[in-house]
């Protein structure tokens, strides 16, 4: 066992029996994201490194504090990649922060997202001890997917010290289009295109430009850009990056950042007060608004959804709270992991 194990569990386990929070740390680039920031720091960056990784097998396993771009690397190097995108939000960017934060990029809603590649997790949990969910193998279904609760936990179920993913080949072709489009039109033709067999893999709409990216197999990269048109993005790396990192110039500024998950076939929200970005192939909605908080929450609702306060907002306001039965589920696993609530004490709820 490391020396960082160790120390973690001998400091969970002082703050366990002293009900003094803690607060997870990896490189800090997700720190503006979710509720309030309690506690002492206890800090993941120093544990770094690859376990294993067996291109051949599609495996690969982590220390939780390597940085998100030295994993890249390492796969880009065997031409593979984490299918889901991660965003960094900063080049310090971590594992465990990756898997915590539960984000992913423009690919989501065509590859999944970051639980569907989890294969296994090691973790600390509320009073010190060392747990293993999951394995190394795709096929290992024993059991409950308990490891992939941590996907969006927030650090609350447990400090996260080891991550293994399923990767997969990097798609051999990788093309993006544009087209002239209102926001309609757009919501209308990702939804029609989502039904048809091509290779999306991302699809974003903003200032009457739908922008549609195609990748995987050369021949049926080829085929659907035949089908389909359009014009070549000039730098369409950059423009994915931007998106997923939030460089793009609609991110820019101070006005209040809601992400909303609706329906794909929900109406463009913009309007009065409300600037939209539309991603995902109209699943996600990038909002910028001062509308009060049950303004927001009510708009998503209407739409068969939920919001989450990115940036901009009072804290406490982060999450949705769920229903009450799903609550009481939380609660219970909070209660089973973390008895003393002292692990990301309010990043997920603000009495959580």
């Amino acid at each position: 066992m490391s020396d960082f194990i160790d120390q973690a569990q001998a400091r969970i386990r002082a703050a366990h029996a002293n009900g003094t929070p803690l607060r997870i740390r990896g490189g800090g680039s997700k720190d503006f994201f979710g509720g309030e920031r309690v506690g002492d720091v206890l800090d993941t960056a120093g544990h770094s490194g690859v376990i294993s990784y067996d291109p051949s097998e599609l495996v690969l396993t982590v220390k939780a504090g390597t940085p998100l771009r030295e994993v890249e690397a390492t796969l880009a190097a065997a031409g593979q990649c984490l299918p889901f995108e991660p965003p960094h939000f900063g080049s310090a960017a971590t594992v465990g922060g990756c898997v915590a934060s539960g984000l992913s990029g423009p690919r989501r809603p065509y590859a999944g997202a970051v639980r569907d590649y989890l294969l296994g997790v090691t973790l600390i949990d509320g009073r010190g001890e060392s747990l293993r969910f999951g394995g190394q193998v795709m096929k290992n279904v024993a059991g409950f997917d308990t490891f992939r609760l941590q996907a969006g936990a927030m650090g609350t179920l447990g400090l996260i010290t080891e991550v293994s993913f399923k990767v997969l080949p990097r798609p051999e072709a990788d093309e993006t289009r544009v087209f002239a489009s209102s926001a309609a039109e757009a919501i209308a033709t990702m939804n029609k295109l989502a039904g048809q067999p091509l290779p999306l893999a991302a699809a974003v709409h903003r200032d009457g430009q739908l922008t549609l990216r195609l990748a995987g197999n050369p021949a049926a990269v080829s085929a659907a850009l035949a089908k389909l048109g359009g014009d070549p993005l000039v730098d369409a790396a950059s423009f994915w990056t931007s998106i997923r990192e939030q460089t793009h110039p609609f991110f820019a500024g101070e006005a209040p950042l809601w992400r909303l998950s609706v329906k794909p076939t929900a109406p463009p929200l913009a309007a009065d007060g409300i600037d939209e970005l539309i991603d995902w192939g109209g699943g996600q909605r990038w909002l910028r608004t001062t509308l009060p908080v049950d303004a927001v929450r009510a708009l998503a609702a209407q739409h068969g959804g939920h919001a989450t306060a990115h940036r901009g907002v009072d804290r406490q306001h982060a999450f949705q709270p769920p229903s009450a039965a799903v609550m009481a589920l939380h609660r219970r696993l909070k209660a089973t992991f973390d008895p003393a609530g002292i692990l990301n004490r309010g990043r997920l709820y603000p009495d959580f």
